[in-house]
């Protein structure tokens, strides 16, 4: 008789561990956070703000925070889902090496991940690009509603990665921008008159402490994970496209080295082809099944 999808998993996993694992967002769309790309790895809407304009832009900067600031605690009250917790069981099992995760959403480690390798940063942390100190988002929030009281008034439609698509209409101005607005259409009242706080050590740029469109991962961090990759007998890749080189180099580099590579995502990936394994599910199902 032959195995399930997830049956092969099952096999997989017990065949070449340890393993090293890189996750990505479709991980934690079970855990309510969204995704940029479709199933076909298209953008579904604009690309997020690249490192370059939040350090050279002011009204960039102001945007960034204005609607972080709204979309904020949808990634402070998320909670882990079961394919988090699946691979904290993986863990422990000791059928892994290391777990890669492109998300910054911190949801790996709330739920008891130790071998965690956060490639783009975490969410909530703040850092000064000029002291390097580093500060909970948490009080980041407080900070910004203290000098912009205004912040306090805003809504909006949760986005991936922390932002939020605002409804400026409800900001007490007489604004009359469409909703969702375009990133050109935000009120210019509110984004004139928007203080961001700097840093209470040295009063630097206060930044998230995650890796921005276009900027790159730290080498010492890319190497680490290259580390935990030799040590493996495979890679498992689970709730990514892959579209962004960041992520995918890891799975060229398993092939170059012969490693099985196996992928759990509902949509395509640009490791496709490389793939030993490729089941097109949910992580949830596949990873829970995977540690019976």
């Amino acid at each position: 008789m032959a195995l399930t999808p997830n049956q092969n998993l099952h096999d997989f996993m017990t065949r070449y561990a340890p393993v090293c694992v890189l996750t990505g967002a479709g991980l934690s769309v079970a855990s309510g956070l969204g995704t940029y790309r479709n199933d076909d790895g298209q953008w579904t809407r604009q690309q997020p703000i690249s490192g370059q304009d939040f350090r050279t832009k002011v009204e960039a900067r102001k945007r960034y925070w204005a609607r972080s600031y709204v979309g904020w605690p949808s990634v402070e009250n998320a909670k882990p889902n079961r394919a988090h917790y699946a691979l904290v069981k993986l863990e422990k099992s000791g059928l892994l090496t290391a777990l890669v995760t492109q998300n910054v959403d911190g949801l790996h480690t709330l739920a008891g991940q130790h071998k965690t390798i956060d490639l783009h940063g975490n969410l909530h942390r703040v850092i000064c690009l000029n002291c390097g100190q580093r500060l909970q988002r948490k009080r980041m929030q407080s900070m910004l509603l203290e000098y912009n009281p205004i912040l306090g008034n805003l809504r909006g439609v949760d986005a991936p990665d922390g932002d939020s698509d605002v409804d400026w209409s409800k900001s007490g101005t007489q604004s009359h921008q469409k909703f969702p607005p375009d990133d050109d259409a935000i009120d210019s009242t509110i984004l004139s008159r928007l203080i961001i706080p700097p840093c209470p050590h040295c009063d630097g740029m206060l930044k998230p402490d995650v890796v921005f469109f276009g900027e790159n991962v730290e080498r010492k961090i890319v190497d680490s994970c290259f580390e935990s990759l030799e040590r493996a007998g495979a890679l498992l890749i689970a709730g990514s496209s892959l579209m962004v080189y960041s992520g995918y180099r890891f799975a060229k580099r398993a092939a170059e080295i012969n490693l099985p590579i196996a992928i759990i995502n509902r949509g395509i990936t640009r490791a496709d082809s490389l793939a030993t394994l490729r089941l097109h599910t949910d992580c949830g199902d596949a990873l829970q099944f995977a540690t019976e």
